[in-house]
Order: structure tokens, then sequence, then C-alpha cells
């Protein structure tokens, strides 16, 4: 579903990426562990089109919901959204003097036209908000406020999974989604993560620096990434061994 092929990517002429290769397949959730700098947000700003980073060598193929097969670098990241893929950022900003529930609206009823889909409602939009809501136990009157302005930590972040529960991704990369979160909000957020993405025809790549989250979201394989490319891969086992020996061990 998602195949990245000797990807070299740079920002300010500094090389980040350093020929990695990767491929996660329908209904796999894979995740990406690393020490800082390794490239882990550099990897997911690049799949999702951020500007400033430059690809200077490799491929990213990406399946689409209906099957077609695109060449991910070469569409802007609006195209990149309406083709099914999600980004979820490690700090999800605000955007003062625009509602939840517009920004929603407005992003899922412009996916829905680029794929030739009629409009939501909205009514037909609020029932579905309320119920991905719900899932990620947010209360509908969040929704309502400016988009992540005075929310907690925790709070951004179970909106940003509204979010995607919303826009019901192909394939979502989720960039840290655990980092400032407590006990009881990693559980949420976790169980929303699968019960949102865990299907034949959905992908998951999960960024994140510890096992914990892998407790409620349980990847098909973890990768190591180290020094711009993957130089371990294993099941779940070995998060749990790189929590108890570190990464100088199991990425040298």
């Amino acid at each position: 579903m998602l195949k990245i092929d000797n990807l070299h990517a740079e920002i300010d002429g500094k090389k980040i990426l350093d020929g990695l290769t990767l491929e996660v397949n329908a209904g796999e959730v894979h995740a990406i562990m690393g020490p800082n700098g390794a490239g882990k947000s550099t990897l997911a700003y690049v799949l999702g089109g951020r500007p400033g980073y430059e690809v200077t060598a490799g491929s990213v193929e990406f399946i689409g919901p209906k099957g077609q097969k695109l060449n991910l670098l070469s569409l802007e990241p609006h195209e990149r959204a309406a083709a099914g893929l999600f980004l979820g950022f490690q700090y999800p900003v605000e955007i003062p003097g625009v509602s939840n529930v517009q920004f929603l609206r407005e992003a899922l009823n412009a996916q829905r036209k680029a794929r030739g889909e009629e409009p939501l409602s909205g009514g037909e939009f609020l029932k579905l908000a309320k119920d991905k809501a719900g899932l990620l136990k947010l209360d509908m009157d969040m929704l309502k406020r400016n988009v992540n302005v005075g929310f907690s930590g925790g709070e951004k972040k179970r909106a940003e999974m509204v979010q995607m529960g919303i826009l019901d991704p192909a394939f979502a990369v989720l960039d840290e989604t655990d980092s400032g979160l407590d006990i009881d909000a990693l559980r949420v957020v976790g169980e929303g993560i699968e019960a949102i993405m865990r299907a034949p025809g959905k992908g998951v790549l999960l960024i994140t620096h510890y096992q914990r989250l892998l407790d409620y979201v349980k990847p098909d394989k973890v990768h190591i990434l180290a020094r711009g490319r993957i130089v371990t891969t294993g099941g779940p086992e070995l998060a749990q061994r790189l929590e108890a020996e570190g990464y100088e061990e199991v990425a040298a």
C-alpha cells in the first residue's frame, strides 16, 4: 500500500534520510522507532509533502483507496490528502478564529469533492462528528471551539484522532501521537487508532519513541530508524527489547 524505495531527503542542504526503504501492505500497522535526529519526523513530513524538505533520490508509491497506483512525491499536499493519506502531527497547531466543526466539515467535503462524491449536509456531518468524538471520549462542545486553541496536549491529540476518524483516510502517518499523553489519554488514543484504522484496506505508519503506545496499537512490524535509514526490523518483541536495552545496543 505504501512502498518507499531508497529515499534520500535533506533540508537546508543537510542530509537527513539516507537510503530509506520500507513497505507497508494493506491491513498492516508498522511502527518506526529511533533516537532523536534519526529522521523519523523528516520521513513523516516528506510523505505529507511539507515544504522545505527536498527529496534528492528514491521513490514513494502509494496505492489509493480505489486501487490506483500513485507517485506520492509528484502530488501536492492537498492531493495526497484527497488520495487517502493522513498526517498526524507531533505538535498539532492552533487555528484561532476557526471552529473545529467548521474546519472539519470543510476539509471532509473538499476531499469528497476531489473524489467525485457528494458533500455531507450539516446534519449528516454533525452525526458523523458526534460518533467519532464519542469514540475518542471528546465532548462535542470541544469541537465547537477554535481548532486546538486552549486545548491541553492530550485534548489536541484526541481532537486530531477525531479528525482522522471523520476524514477516514486509507493510510495514516502518525508522528509521535503519544507525545504529551497521560496514561488514560494514551489508552483512549491507542484504542481509537485501532478502531479507526485497523481494517483490511487501510494502513498505518506509527512513529513513536516508546513502547507504551504499542500496548494499545499492536504493530505487525517494528522498524528501527537510525542514521537516516532502517537498520533493524522485527515484530513487537523488538520494541520491548529496545525498551530494555536502548538504541545503542539495538541500532548499532
